[in-house]
């Protein structure tokens, strides 16, 4: 296969899971630790699969299109994708990074250990020092109002650093491992596909 028929064969794979992304978008639920409007979904699934697969690259092109199509939807102004955009995209790269370098279980289960912790620290202080001021000034709420939305399910958030610090982190953590599980349990079955093998 030369080198121009496998990258249309990726873009069309980029596609692919671009579509399924944006599709599990629509599949969310609620930690009753964050703020009710973060929610989980396994949209960035297919994503860090097509990432370990084609490569790093390919894994933020795929959060790109999702973000993209979710622009449509968006109830943020673009807010919400745009977060979405840089910690997932974070997620994916550093994952497929790492695994690029040696694709064995062991390091598939570091790297994407490894992706969540940077996507945890990105999303902690892109949250604290632009994502929540922009999305509160689009709004036309101080950050109290996050504060306070969220005390009523987390006790522990009693100010904006415990709101990033006992919310923000945790939110982060248990949707990456969830993410985690899922990736793993998945990628083996559809590796085969995604490799061409028969």
């Amino acid at each position: 296969m030369s080198r121009d028929q496998r990258k249309l064969r990726n873009l069309v794979k980029v596609g692919i899971l671009s579509a399924m992304s944006f599709i599990l978008m629509f599949i969310q639920f609620p930690i009753p630790i964050a703020p009710p409007f973060m929610k989980v979904d396994l949209a960035d699934v297919p994503a860090l699969i097509g990432g370990f697969s084609m490569g790093p690259v390919y894994g933020v092109l795929i959060q790109l299109i999702k973000n993209l199509l979710n622009l449509t939807k968006t109830s943020t102004g673009g807010v919400g994708e745009i977060s979405n955009f840089i910690v997932g995209g974070l997620f994916v790269f550093i994952s497929a990074y790492i695994y690029q370098r040696k694709k064995t279980k062991k390091t598939a289960t570091i790297a994407l250990i490894v992706g969540m912790l940077f996507m945890t620290l990105a999303a902690t202080f892109s949250n604290a020092f632009v994502i929540f001021p922009l999305y509160g000034k689009i709004m036309g709420v101080g950050m109290d109002t996050f504060v306070q939305m969220t005390s009523k399910l987390n006790s522990l958030v009693k100010s904006y650093f415990t709101l990033m610090v006992f919310a923000i982190v945790p939110f982060n953590l248990v949707k990456g491992t969830i993410e985690i599980l899922a990736t793993k349990l998945l990628y083996k079955h559809v590796s085969g596909i995604l490799h061409d093998r028969k």
